[in-house]
């Protein structure tokens, strides 16, 4: 089997870290008005510097800044295009005694524009602190949140009194414009992380969208053609990948339900290199929706959890690759965590070294089934 000089890697990852005591302590003080954004900042130079070679350490060949400089993996990216507005997510304890977050609410105000650079700095930062051989990863949120959390009524009427094309023409221009600025910075790997798309798997949330009148067999058609705008704007040369969640804060999740009701939009439909799917339980059903997988395009299987700390059995892992591979390509597939270790700042419900051994497991079991140095 060959090795894969282009990500994503064999053995790959989502992206998040948790963050070190330091860091949130930083966070705090800067909160408090103690410390000054450059302060602030100067600190997380420091963390970011530290996961880099966390993940160079143990046999990674994507890095990321381990969304060191993120509350929320998603609002504070949004909130930084002009014509939207969001709140912070609540937290709430749920019947079962866990906090959970509540949706935010993500509205569009006004005409959404791409008004300044959202991540270049940072990237550029990443790839000064990243070794030659190994690849920096930008992770933004997938466009499609900026419908799917309200719909219809969670988009200003005015600014947009009919969604397509006009909105979703604003929005995937304002994503090619934020990918051509990493791209002339140097990035050439870019995931989006979609929730959307895993919810509508969900008898529950299919169930709300359609209350809000939209309809969960026609929606995921229609993400397809919107992310497939956003695709068409991609410099030539980046690989854009998608991740898809279902919701990870404090070791909780939001939604469950098998690929089926969207894998056919998700994979043969959108024009992506490659998906970051979960696989970690029986929530995310069987590997059946892979036959969708067209060739040239890579599944990275997630079938290591970042919600617990048990290490998962390397032969297990092994005998759910062969699985995933009666559905799709060896060849086409990789592995990976499910998910972040912390989506949001609070941090997933493990340890920090349950992070490095995990990451390990991933490198060394995709390097004994796919060859890769």
């Amino acid at each position: 089997m060959s090795t894969r000089t282009v990500p994503p890697f064999r053995a790959d990852h989502v992206g998040s870290f948790l963050r070190p005591v330091y860091l949130l302590e930083a966070r705090d003080r800067h909160a408090r008005g103690e410390i000054d954004a450059a302060a602030l900042r100067a600190v997380e130079d420091r963390a970011i510097a530290e996961v880099v070679r966390l993940q160079e350490d143990v046999g990674l060949k994507s890095v990321t800044d381990g969304e060191f400089r993120r509350t929320y993996f998603h609002l504070d990216f949004l909130r930084q295009l002009e014509g939207v507005t969001t709140d912070d997510p609540k937290v709430v304890t749920g019947p079962d005694g866990k906090d959970h977050l509540a949706p935010p609410s993500i509205l569009v105000t006004g005409k959404v524009r791409h008004a300044r650079d959202i991540q270049r700095a940072d990237f550029e930062y990443l790839a000064s602190r990243v070794s030659a051989g190994h690849t920096p990863k930008v992770t933004i949120p997938s466009p499609t949140m900026l419908h799917f959390r309200g719909g219809r009524a969670g988009i200003d009427a005015v600014a947009y009194p009919e969604l397509d094309p006009d909105f979703y023409e604003d929005v995937a221009e304002a994503y090619g414009q934020e990918l051509r600025s990493l791209y002339d910075a140097g990035c050439r790997y870019v995931q989006m992380d979609d929730t959307n798309l895993a919810y509508l798997c969900d008898g529950r949330m299919r169930e709300a969208a359609q209350a809000r009148g939209d309809d969960p067999n026609e929606l995921p058609h229609r993400y397809a053609r919107f992310i497939n705008r956003v695709v068409a704007r991609k410099p030539e040369g980046m690989v854009l990948a998608m991740h898809l969640c279902r919701g990870n804060f404090k070791s909780t999740y939001a939604a469950e339900g098998n690929y089926e009701p969207v894998a056919e939009a998700l994979l043969s439909e959108m024009n992506l290199d490659a998906y970051f799917m979960e696989y970690d339980d029986d929530r995310s059903g069987d590997f059946r929706p892979l036959r969708f997988l067209p060739s040239g395009k890579i599944v990275v299987l997630g079938l290591v959890t970042t919600k617990f700390g048990a290490l998962e059995s390397k032969d297990d892992l092994k005998r759910r690759i062969d699985e995933a591979a009666k559905h799709a390509p060896l060849e086409q597939l990789a592995l990976s965590p499910q998910c972040g270790f912390s989506s949001t700042v609070h941090g997933n419900n493990v340890a920090v070294e349950d992070q490095r051994a995990k990451l390990r497991l991933v490198v060394e079991t995709a390097r004994e089934v796919w060859g890769d140095a």
